[in-house]
């Protein structure tokens, strides 16, 4: 196991593929942690290229500070790890906050960035209101109170028949309160519709067709916000069609990554 410490937090990290590949930096979503890659990892090319995933702060084995987060502290401790690894110029895939993650890094730090995949994500995510709600119901019952509302917006009726789906409902409600709560500040607080249209670089976005919590309107607005950018919809698959649709997922990413001489 690797744990960087960056002074205020220590996070949880791990590098696959080839120690020698050109760099593609994953940002995994609200309430998992970087085991949410594993089936696309596993149809990706094994030689040049090198694959960094992390847990950010509140989930995983990273550690836990108490909420609330903000936006650019998420963002501020990739950039941190990512100078950490001497890691530059990487593609960087995001997913729901990690998609977010990703356009404020690219924002503040375009030599990190050499291109962005944003997946089932927004510019901004749902409203204030409903963060507050999600944020007051965490604080009262813990995650758990929130995991079958959430299981609905996240995962297609087929797959949640599956006995896969309740390793991923306990990956959820194992996520600290705190973590939780401190991500969903972050979230609450964040409209990057202005940040992101002043982008100049290549994008990605991947949306599923079935996903409640950031729907496929919402994905390919915000990916049209940067000139040039490609959308490609997963169809019967919901807010994780890395999990959902890993084939379709690693194929459409592959190409990406490939497009970029990367």
């Amino acid at each position: 196991m690797n744990i960087a410490d960056l002074e205020d937090i220590r996070l949880h990290y791990r590098i696959d593929g080839d120690p020698d590949g050109a760099p593609v930096v994953f940002a995994n979503s609200l309430g998992t942690d970087m085991r949410l890659w594993d089936k696309v990892l596993a149809r990706l090319p094994k030689t040049g290229l090198k694959y960094i995933r992390y847990d950010k702060r509140g989930h995983g084995l990273s550690e836990c500070p108490k909420p609330p987060y903000g936006m650019g502290t998420l963002v501020r401790d990739v950039e941190r790890l990512m100078d950490h690894l001497a890691i530059r110029d990487a593609v960087f895939v995001g997913l729901s906050i990690g998609g977010m993650i990703a356009q404020g890094l690219a924002a503040k730090r375009l030599d990190l960035v050499r291109a962005m995949v944003l997946s089932n994500t927004g510019a901004r995510i749902a409203t204030r209101e409903i963060w507050a709600q999600r944020i007051a119901d965490a604080e009262r019952g813990g995650v758990v109170a929130l995991a079958d509302a959430t299981m609905t917006r996240w995962f297609t009726p087929a797959f949640r028949a599956t006995p896969e789906f309740t390793a991923w409902r306990n990956m959820l409600t194992r996520t600290p309160a705190d973590g939780y709560i401190g991500c969903s500040h972050a979230i609450a607080g964040t409209d990057f519709y202005a940040t992101t249209a002043a982008l100049r670089l290549p994008t990605l976005g991947i949306a599923g067709s079935e996903d409640g919590s950031t729907p496929p309107d919402l994905v390919r607005e915000t990916t049209e916000l940067v000139p040039g950018s490609q959308f490609h919809l997963i169809r019967k698959a919901g807010h994780l069609p890395c999990v959902e649709a890993p084939d379709e997922y690693a194929r459409v990413l592959n190409d990406f990554i490939i497009a970029q001489a990367h």
